[in-house]
């Protein structure tokens, strides 16, 4: 299993992409997940290259995704990117049982033509609908990868190390984040460094290394101190052997 930090993470440095990566570089991890590239893609290869860090999987939006979905394969494919994942749809999108399937139906229509097409959570997919949570109607309905947010998925009630366990053969690349919740709010998680909150992280890693997940990607929404999270998470990863 390797690591990577979604670079949305980074976002407040007044640094040029192919510096942030070398940053995660040569804070030990593995590899970068992309929240954009900006203009200098070549810089970006380069910067790759230099590190030899992975560029398993990149954050792009549904409808840049539906619009051209040629070039963003073209883009992400040349930097060595063999997945593309939707980050965010609307909780309107989840809210029943026929919001769900409209939208496992637009991500399969995306999926023909993005091959290794995912979809990242929230806490809002986490609704219930007939038995089931609404993310999970939609993954078994849909030819998509889940890239499952583990701190979003506690925030909202559920169990990660579960949902690992059930959708292991829809899982290659996981969310590491950890988030305080309240317990007067179930539904709401407040992000923090790993190892700060109450998400069952070292659960939710035993099950994925049970089944196989590739990567695991740190992820903080909103850090104090971006470059002191990324070493914290990265000393965080190394006590538990990755």
């Amino acid at each position: 299993m390797q690591t990577a930090v979604q670079l949305y993470t980074l976002r407040s440095l007044d640094a040029p992409l192919p510096e942030t990566v070398r940053r995660v570089a040569e804070a030990g991890f593995d590899g970068v997940e992309f929240a954009g590239l900006g203009d200098d893609e070549s810089a970006v290869a380069d910067a790759l290259s230099d590190t030899g860090i992975a560029a398993p999987s990149a954050h792009v939006g549904i409808e840049a995704l539906e619009s051209d979905p040629a070039a963003a394969v073209e883009t992400y494919g040349a930097l060595g990117t063999d997945s593309l994942v939707v980050p965010y749809l609307d909780p309107e999108h989840f809210a029943d049982a026929d919001a769900a399937d409209e939208t496992a139906a637009r991500l399969d229509a995306v999926a023909g033509d993005v091959l290794g097409l995912g979809y990242h959570n929230h806490e809002h997919e986490f609704v219930e609908v007939e038995g089931e949570y609404a993310l999970e109607r939609v993954v078994a309905d849909a030819d998509v990868a889940l890239e499952l947010d583990a701190g979003w998925a506690h925030a909202a009630g559920a169990d990660p190390a579960s949902l690992v366990e059930r959708h292991a053969d829809r899982i290659d690349v996981l969310h590491l984040k950890d988030v305080v919740t309240d317990a007067d709010a179930p539904r709401g998680g407040r992000p923090v460094d790993l190892g700060e909150g109450d998400a069952p992280l070292d659960a939710v890693l035993d099950a994925a290394r049970e089944a196989s997940v590739e990567w695991v990607v740190f992820e903080h929404d909103d850090p104090d101190d971006p470059l002191e999270s990324l070493e914290r998470a990265a000393s965080w990863l190394a006590e538990r052997g990755l």
